[in-house]
């Protein structure tokens, strides 16, 4: 699975020719490669019409909240995004922790109500530099993770993908080593082989979300437990998010 977080981006003139050379580029790549787009939310439904016939791609909500209506100024509820056609929603991305106080309990709530409304959640988990400095970052993330989705059923965790974004590889040029990668990814897989069955930590994708680009894209996905990327950056390049979709597959 190769996810694309356009965050706060593009400029309405470039979203169109964007999308369009998204959409052929992955047309004929390999079947097996999932490809989701996640624009602002106001794109969403000209996105849906303009990549209709592409198979290959799917589109989704870079956010929801955790009513289903009401007196929420600004709020998207999740099934206002099921209702237009968005098969996912990224969840606890660490800019929606950072910038607007989104706790792991709050995010358990939005998980929930994506769940109930039908969407897949993609769920975002990672340490700071400050945490990896002190070797924390396996009690965050478990932390993280313990908290938001640990309620969920088995059943319930087919609507689960988790992204492992190491706050301090995004937007930085730096980027986890494959190694640091996997180790990561390997370390999530066990926690939830632990807390619910090895079934579920199986079939669980886990993809990797910190400044993957072309130049590092296979290395990264060639590690056992890294199963995608979610793109920020490059996913506004479409030959660059291309060539990544290329690497998954």
């Amino acid at each position: 699975m190769i996810a694309g977080n356009w965050k706060m981006n593009p400029v309405a003139t470039d979203f169109e020719p964007l999308t369009r050379a998204i959409s052929e580029g992955v047309q004929d790549l390999a079947p097996q490669s999932e490809v989701l787009l996640f624009p602002p939310a106001l794109y969403i439904s000209k996105m849906l019409k303009l990549t209709n016939n592409n198979v290959h791609l799917s589109v989704g909500g870079q956010n929801c909240h955790h009513e289903p209506k009401g007196a929420f100024t600004g709020e998207l509820a999740p099934q206002m995004l099921v209702g237009i056609g968005a098969k996912h929603v990224i969840l606890g991305h660490s800019e929606r922790r950072k910038y607007f106080g989104e706790s792991n309990e709050f995010l358990k709530s939005k998980v929930d109500a994506a769940i109930e409304a039908g969407l897949t959640a993609i769920y975002c988990c990672g340490e700071s530099l400050d945490d990896r400095d002190a070797n924390q970052q396996q009690s965050v993330v478990e932390e993280q993770i313990t908290k938001a989705l640990l309620q969920l059923s088995s059943e319930q965790f087919t609507q689960i993908v988790i992204a492992y974004e190491p706050v301090w590889a995004i937007g930085t040029g730096r980027t986890a080593s494959p190694e640091q990668a996997q180790e990561m990814h390997r370390f999530i897989r066990a926690l939830l082989a632990e807390k619910i069955d090895t079934r579920t930590a199986d079939a669980c994708r886990i993809l990797y979300g910190g400044s993957m680009k072309p130049s590092n894209a296979i290395d990264l996905l060639a590690q056992p437990d890294v199963d995608g990327g979610l793109i920020g950056g490059a996913s506004l390049k479409a030959a660059d998010f291309c060539e990544i979709v290329k690497a998954a597959g």
